[in-house]
Order: structure tokens, then C-alpha cells, then sequence
């Protein structure tokens, strides 16, 4: 049961990576006028990651000094996340080996 919830937050951890890369590159693709937000569908799809990932941008933000224009909050939340999955594949591996 316990390696079952491990995979569970692994595999939510690894749906946040996808999610935080996502947002980036479409933000940079805004930034250089490739994409267009007068489209609904696209000004509705980044408002929607925005809010999804502004939760978690902001304690990393109030904690990382002012860069100017580079906002390196989404590098160091992927770095926490894979920090996470590898305590957390410790955890299941030692679970495994003492057979539970």
C-alpha cells in the first residue's frame, strides 16, 4: 500500500515537471510574439498554467534575489521535484529490500 502512494506522488511530481515546462517555454514563445493571446483558446490555456503554477513559484520567488528579467524560480522548482523523486525512490527502495 505504501509503495502504491509513493508511485502516486511520483507520478504527480513528474506531472508538475511536465506542467512547470510547459508553462516556460509557452512564456517564452509569448515573450518573442510567436504565440498570439488574442486567441481565447491560448490566453485561457496560459491563464489556467499560470494560476496552476503561481502557488507554487511564489515562496521560491520571496526567497531568490531580484535577476531582472530571468525569472530562475521554475529551474529551482524542477530541482526541488527531482530532489523529492529521489528521496522518495530511496524510501521505496528500502521498503522493498526490507520486504514489506
Amino acid at each position: 500500500m505504501l509503495l502504491a502512494l509513493i508511485q502516486i506522488v511520483n507520478l504527480l511530481l513528474t506531472v508538475a515537471i511536465y506542467i512547470i515546462v510547459a508553462q516556460a517555454i509557452l512564456s517564452w514563445l509569448v515573450a518573442f510574439n510567436v504565440i498570439n493571446t488574442h486567441n481565447d483558446f491560448v490566453r485561457a490555456f496560459l491563464n489556467a498554467l499560470d494560476r496552476i503554477t503561481a502557488p507554487i513559484y511564489r515562496p521560491i520567488r520571496r526567497i531568490l534575489p531580484d535577476f531582472g528579467g530571468l525569472d530562475f524560480s521554475p529551474m529551482v522548482v524542477i530541482l526541488i521535484i527531482f530532489m523529492l523523486q529521489t528521496l522518495l525512490g530511496g524510501v521505496a527502495r528500502d521498503l522493498i529490500l526490507s520486504g514489506y
